[in-house]
């Protein structure tokens, strides 16, 4: 197409005298408008102007193709903006952008951060726990916040953490005649709430400082878990995980999912995971593993039993099994495993050990024997206490 009918156009608190001419000329040659409240009282849009539908839906904006539409959106529409939801909506030809400087660029150039340098987050529509595996001291970073309440919100999160010590910058309206800025410690600010509530929109850089950073690899502490004892332990996880592989973006099938603890890790990584467990405490635990870093949106639980509750799962490419483990579901899971999918089996019983011997004589792959013993308290002394040896199968189709 050489005339879109979509226009996207990046707006900032300064308004209309921010807009190039191109930009200018497509939202005034606009049959219809759509933008948040706040966008359209910027552009000074009149009767053409439709808020956006809350939760945001592009299906209004869809259902006026053919008339000369355009799409207001924070700065550029591709970060945390509309842009993304509806150009998967649209063919190429069918829309342009007009974008400009990001309100993540807006914040840095005022404080004078490099933006490679910098960890860029929308926390105005995620949990504040993504951020628990990203704090280093030292560590910079830019989120966008819901609104003045929230600020406070995540002061008080990070003093739980630890990360009290923080230095955080609470920007509103960045980049118009309204900006302010003001800078405070995350303790201060969780102790006395600001007698003046942040006004949106509203964005928090934040330079994280006190607290201990997480690791980076597989095997976090045992106790990071929500767990009733059954959990894959932290030197066994890691074992596993470098097993499973993890690569970015791919999807795992946790079965017998236990605490989760696999499926984190794994989400933790950059991957997306299904945990499947059939007994409804532990599916709560996994849940709540879930919540604690902020990973609802990558691990999905299904409560039940395989094989059946594999029925209608997306396809995936890595599967681990920590327990449950037998004939029936072998043969089942390849059945579901598409050419190059990772399998990790773990046993400690005789019984599917004794299984997973025939398997890797049967269909190859790589069987290892992991025993592993802490050293514990005995009387005045110490000794070392053995866990079950674990078996583990590697395969793959």
């Amino acid at each position: 197409m050489t005339d879109p009918w979509l226009t996207l156009i990046g707006l900032n608190e300064d308004g209309l005298q921010g807009l190039s001419p191109s930009a200018r000329q497509a939202l005034d040659n606009a049959e219809v408008v759509f933008g948040g409240p706040r966008h359209l009282a910027l552009a000074q849009v009149d009767e053409r102007g439709q808020p956006w539908p809350v939760p945001f839906d592009p299906a209004p904006v869809l259902a006026q193709r053919g008339k000369r539409v355009a799409v207001l959106a924070s700065g550029d529409p591709f970060w945390f903006g509309a842009g993304g939801s509806l150009a998967a909506q649209v063919t190429p030809g069918e829309w342009r952008c007009f974008a400009q400087p990001s309100t993540f660029s807006l914040v840095a150039a005022r404080l004078g951060w490099k933006l490679e340098a910098t960890e860029c987050l929308g926390l105005h529509a995620s949990p504040l726990e993504q951020l628990l595996p990203r704090l280093a001291p030292g560590r910079q970073m830019i989120a966008l916040l819901r609104d003045g309440a929230a600020v406070e919100q995540l002061a008080q999160w990070l003093s739980h953490e630890g990360w009290g010590a923080s230095q955080m910058w609470v920007m509103e309206s960045v980049g118009g005649p309204r900006e302010r800025c003001r800078m405070l410690r995350a303790d201060a600010a969780a102790d006395t709430p600001a007698a003046e509530p942040a006004q949106a929109p509203v964005t928090v850089a934040l330079l994280a400082q006190g607290g201990a950073a997480w690791p980076q690899v597989p095997g976090l502490p045992d106790a990071s878990y929500a767990h009733d004892g059954q959990i894959t332990k932290a030197p066994a996880r890691a074992i596993t995980l470098a097993a499973l592989a993890p690569r970015r973006g791919e999807r795992l099938w946790d079965i017998g999912g236990g605490s989760g603890s696999v499926a984190v890790e794994w989400c933790l990584a950059g991957g997306t995971a299904i945990s499947v467990e059939q007994h409804a405490r532990r599916t709560a635990n996994i849940r709540a593993n879930a919540a604690r870093f902020g990973l609802q949106k990558t691990l999905h639980v299904v409560h039940g039993l395989a094989p059946d509750a594999l029925q209608g799962l997306p396809p995936p490419q890595a599967v681990f099994v920590g327990g449950g483990f037998d004939a029936a579901l072998f043969a089942v899971l390849r059945e579901h495993m598409p050419a190059g999918c990772r399998l990790v089996v773990n046993a400690v019983t005789l019984e599917t050990q004794a299984l997973l011997v025939q398997l890797q004589g049967e269909c190859g792959g790589q069987l290892l024997k992991l025993e592993i013993s802490s050293a514990v308290p005995l009387g005045r002394m110490r000794s070392w206490e053995t866990a079950r040896p674990l078996m583990q199968w590697s395969w793959q189709p």
